[in-house]
């Protein structure tokens, strides 16, 4: 027994460690040692012959001093004058029983670490196969540079969807674990036939440091390239990647960044699109507009102009609109027209104008005034993105999901104008999910959103929220999964972080870890979570009962301008690959 390799201890039995079915303690043999979150199994034989196999992970560990009963007495047992004994015990959580007898393991069994089949079992990774079809994706690495493993019939919506992912900012690393996840997916085999055609929005709202996915890391050392062999994973950046920032103020369509231009598009939508498909709805996307009336006028100047756009009389090519009778070419003039049709062209305070007249009389002056106020201030931040005449060519500038990963930089962008940004492209992807529904099991549409707390807050309705809960209730059916981040789940609504089969954490903040939200984790993981270092996680996922802690590899992918392969010297490499400044950039 002592001479198996995997053999770590003894089954405990006393009043205080007795074991149940559910939670058993070990004394470790003094020959070997077990970790945290090291897996475990238990040999039990019952009375009829059955074999019944109990696994499970060490989540708490003690040593003690037997022999000792003052505090004082660990001197005299160092110099020798008591005689005592130094014990070290694990407690371990059961993750599974085969068959399902759930008897306690007896005390003085042995205790074996859990290696091959039986830690594939004891986190039921061999459930996640059916037949040829592996379903298995990394979610990052143990201890001892094992990979975990997630199911992905809990993600691609088959059994389950969504992600959320809480911790400090700067600290938690959650917008490189994100990309790391996405990158497990589109390079192992988990997707099978559907990896080709499986895509990914990513809103980047901190720094420009998602502008270099698709350029390999500097930094990346031999170690690291180790790891990633470990998950089955080649390292490299990103292999079909698009970027898009919104145009510069100006007559050119440049986008809106600094470290990097070349390969980025400048995006902007056209005044038609913007009345045609209820766009300004989004330019009071924040969690009160619904409050007193402004909530109903928002949906009258809605209505208004995308009645306008269809009843627009010529196709412009520029995208301008007409609006009864006014030919539009620029975001003030629509708002200009807007005022006058609301509260008409006297100017006494009384709303009167043609659309209030015939559509809405009960709203108070001064709740149209408050709404002209906020409809000038979002325009002001959204117009350079916004365009009619003459500006460009529209099919050239507008945001396409062609690439595998599809990047949107915001980060420049003012809050209300980022908000503005989100809503639309998230109902414009449910639109085109609900629009290709019927198909059988569509490939999955993975939609990364940081900040989650501020587009979907725990009070308050606004559009983008009700966009968000759509994902999160209906996105499964659809094939649109929600890759959800931010500081503090206490914020976010409810309705989101419960429909999200995978919720992870890095590091938290004490007060934070003591939430409601937080009751899937072990008191132990917990306690843990405070502690953690970036590339971190704490993972937890349906099929396996107990959260697992996990590493994840340095990215392979630059994750700022400073850590892209520099071009040979002499060589014709990409402009963007040559930089001097080693320090410029932004650390996740």
């Amino acid at each position: 027994m002592t001479d198996h390799p995997d053999y770590r201890g003894l089954v405990l039995g006393t009043e205080q460690q007795a074991s149940t079915p559910l939670s058993f303690s070990a004394w470790v043999a003094p020959e070997g040692y077990l970790q945290l979150d090291d897996v475990v199994h238990v040999r039990t034989a019952l009375p009829d012959g059955k074999v019944v196999e109990t696994y499970g992970l060490v989540d708490e560990l003690r040593a003690t001093q037997e022999g000792v009963r003052l505090t004082s007495d660990v001197a005299l047992a160092t110099d020798g004058v008591l005689p005592t004994q130094a014990s070290v015990s694990a407690h371990v959580s059961v993750t599974r029983v085969e068959p399902e007898v759930f008897v306690p393991p007896q005390p003085g069994q042995p205790v074996y670490l859990a290696t091959g089949e039986q830690r594939d079992k004891a986190l039921f990774f061999d459930r996640m196969r059916d037949g040829e079809e592996d379903f298995r994706f990394p979610v990052g690495l143990d201890r001892s540079d094992r990979p975990v493993y997630g199911n992905l019939e809990f993600l691609d919506g088959a059994r389950g969807a969504h992600v959320n992912i809480s911790g400090v900012s700067g600290v938690a690393t959650k917008t490189t674990y994100a990309t790391f996840l996405l990158y497990g997916l589109f390079e192992s085999q988990a997707l099978g036939p559907r990896r080709s055609t499986s895509k990914a929005l990513i809103f980047n709202v901190k720094g420009e440091d998602l502008l270099f996915l698709d350029k390999a890391n500097a930094r990346l050392t031999d170690e690291q390239r180790g790891r990633w062999d470990a998950l089955g994973l080649p390292a490299g950046p990103f292999g079909s990647v698009s970027f898009f920032a919104p145009c510069r103020p100006g007559d050119q369509p440049l986008p809106q960044t600094s470290s990097r231009q070349e390969g980025v598009t400048g995006f902007y939508w056209t005044l038609h699109e913007f009345c045609l498909n209820g766009y300004v709805r989004y330019l009071f996307a924040d969690a009160d507009r619904d409050s007193g009336q402004i909530g109903d006028l928002v949906e009258v100047v809605a209505n208004r102009l995308q009645r306008a756009a269809k009843d627009t009389p010529f196709q412009d090519p520029e995208g301008n609109v007409q609006v009864e009778d006014v030919v539009c070419s620029t975001l003030e003039d629509l708002v200009t027209q807007v005022e006058r049709n609301l509260v008409g062209d006297d100017e006494d305070d009384e709303g009167h104008g043609r659309w209030m007249a015939s559509a809405y009389r009960a709203a108070a002056p001064g709740t149209v005034r408050a709404f002209l106020r906020r409809l000038e201030a979002g325009a002001r931040l959204v117009q350079p993105f916004i365009r009619g005449a003459g500006f460009a060519r529209p099919d050239d500038h507008r945001i396409q999901f062609g690439r595998q990963v599809t990047v949107v930089d915001l980060h420049r962008l003012h809050d209300r104008a980022q908000r503005f940004v989100v809503g639309v492209l998230l109902s414009r992807v449910m639109q085109e999910h609900e629009s290709a529904a019927g198909a059988e099991r569509l490939s999955p549409f993975f939609v990364v959103v940081d900040e989650l707390n501020k587009y979907a807050p725990r009070e308050g309705r606004s559009p983008i929220k009700e966009t968000l809960l759509d994902i999160a209730e209906r996105g499964r059916s659809l094939g649109v999964i929600l890759i959800g981040a931010q500081q503090t789940a206490s914020e976010v609504e409810q309705r989101i972080v419960a429909n999200s089969s995978y919720r992870i954490v890095g590091r938290l903040d004490t007060a934070e870890a003591s939430r409601d939200q937080y009751r899937f984790l072990t008191p132990s993981a917990r306690a843990r979570a405070v502690l953690l270092k970036p590339g971190s996680m704490i993972v937890s996922q349906p099929e396996i009962p107990v959260p697992l802690l996990v590493e994840f590899p340095f990215p392979s992918w630059a994750t700022r301008r400073s850590e892209v392969v520099t071009a040979p010297p002499g060589s014709e490499g990409d402009p963007l690959l040559r930089f001097d400044d080693p320090d410029e950039g932004y650390d996740l």
